[in-house]
């Protein structure tokens, strides 16, 4: 019996992957509500358990896709590829106010530009503490302080080695959940509590899966809007940071 169920989930993978998650985001949640009273949000408490499984199903298996590399969960790695990870994100504009966000339009703008700049500065700085002292190891660690998406994105452009890549994906999963829990607690003390404020914090922070999670736990009706500009962020990030950061960065320390 144990192995026609196995046989049947291997053929069936990708409801398999649909109703792990499931119940990774069930449980999340109710840990959420039950432990720490929503303070930490659901989705923060999902990525960290996806991370853990992740680890357990490398050591498992010593693949490269984690809990994927274990023939059962198989249909986790198209839930967690770029396609349907994009469709999420797009799919948050359109709950934006348009008036709403032409009012957010020049701070907004701003923001962006803050956000990316700032955040490369502060990653590169911490891996010049580090050691790291060539341009191509301080712009993969700075762009991967904007976000997990544009530190691996700037490292495979500018040739950075797979280690790199890899430490500049930690620094961006660790900005996310860092995002995602301390949200809640900072949000009345910046006033975080309308769209144009929203914008102007998902310009800022970047990371669109922190700023959601974030936000969801502040106040559902300001996710678009933080993920609007969270999303510009990312692709802003991934053109600047391989080329006029790395550019200005190389001149410096070359």
């Amino acid at each position: 019996m144990t192995q026609t169920f196995v046989d049947i989930v291997q053929r069936n993978s990708l409801v398999a992957g649909f109703a792990v998650i499931g119940a990774i985001v069930w449980v999340s949640y109710l840990i959420s509500n039950r432990l720490t009273n929503g303070r930490i949000h659901g989705s923060a408490i999902a990525i960290f358990i996806g991370l853990v499984l992740a680890w357990i199903g490398g050591v498992l298996t010593g693949g490269e896709r984690g809990l994927a590399d274990v023939p059962v969960f198989a249909g986790v790695a198209l839930l967690g590829g770029a396609m349907l990870r994009d469709f999420a994100v797009i799919a948050t504009a359109y709950g934006v106010d348009l008036a709403e966000m032409r009012k957010a339009g020049f701070s907004g703008t701003v923001s962006l530009l803050v956000g990316v700049v700032g955040s490369f500065v502060v990653g590169a700085a911490i891996a010049w503490v580090f050691g790291y002292r060539d341009a191509v190891s301080l712009t993969t660690l700075g762009a991967g302080a904007n976000t997990f998406i544009v530190g691996p994105i700037t490292g495979a452009a500018i040739g950075a080695s797979s280690d790199l890549i890899a430490l500049s994906i930690a620094a961006g999963l660790t900005k996310s959940i860092l995002v995602m829990t301390a949200t809640p607690f900072a949000a009345r003390a910046i006033g975080l509590d309308n769209p144009q404020t929203a914008m102007v914090f998902g310009g800022l922070m970047g990371t669109t899966s922190g700023v959601a999670g974030g936000l969801a736990a502040t106040d559902p009706k300001l996710v678009p809007y933080g993920a609007m500009t969270a999303t510009f962020y990312t692709g802003l990030g991934c053109l600047l940071c391989p080329s006029v950061l790395f550019l200005g960065l190389r001149a410096l320390v070359e």
